[in-house]
């Protein structure tokens, strides 16, 4: 064979070999639908089956958290520096040697709070899907969203602070000890119990 042919043979080898290489590696990606850029599951399309939700703004767990009156993290900033909260502290009333007296003004607490809670998150929910529908509807201008929006910032500023609320209540009915004791119990290491609030 002439010698620049079989150079140009070997070329054209190797460009074909290069190129199945790379159509196997799209071929095989994770999640790659074939023929389009951005498959559902990249990182390009995050909000992709969600369109199908009831409620945009809410996944079906947060809505029904939310009316369940659940934590959500909404009280960390308590927690974690060392104000108890009530369903914690019944938790582990053996542990912390809860007084009858104690027990009772916490599970009073908890039911206020949960009630309180329940009813900010049913509302919280109605306000989102009022939202939700007035953009599906095409019936909003800015006038409304303001409103809209600053009726659901209200809620959520209610919800979070009577989740915080009941952190300070609760610690008020323990005492340094046991802050101290429940922040062990949790996980959060010794605290010091004067070091932030007197019982």
């Amino acid at each position: 064979m002439n010698p620049k042919n079989t150079l140009k043979l070997i070329a054209v080898c190797a460009l074909l070999t290069g190129a199945a290489g790379v159509f196997s590696q799209q071929a095989h990606r994770p999640g790659q639908v074939h023929g389009s850029q951005n498959p559902p599951s990249s990182p390009a399309n995050p909000y992709a089956g969600q369109q199908t939700r009831e409620i945009k703004a809410l996944s079906a767990a947060q809505a029904q958290d939310l009316l369940a009156g659940k934590g959500m993290e909404q009280a960390k900033a308590a927690e974690l520096n060392g104000y108890p909260g009530p369903m914690h502290t019944l938790e582990l009333a053996q542990q912390l040697e809860l007084s009858a007296a104690q027990r009772l003004a916490t599970e009073e607490l908890l039911a206020k709070h949960k009630a309180e809670a329940r009813a900010l998150g049913a509302q919280l929910v109605q306000a989102e899907r009022e939202l939700d529908f007035a953009f599906s509807a095409r019936q909003i201008d800015a006038a409304q969203l303001a409103a809209y929006t600053q009726r659901i910032g209200q809620l959520q500023a209610a919800l979070r602070a009577s989740h915080l609320q009941t952190h300070l209540q609760q610690t008020g009915f323990l005492t340094p000890q046991q802050v101290s004791r429940y922040a062990q119990l949790r996980g959060y290491g010794q605290s010091d119990p004067h070091s932030k609030h007197q019982p």
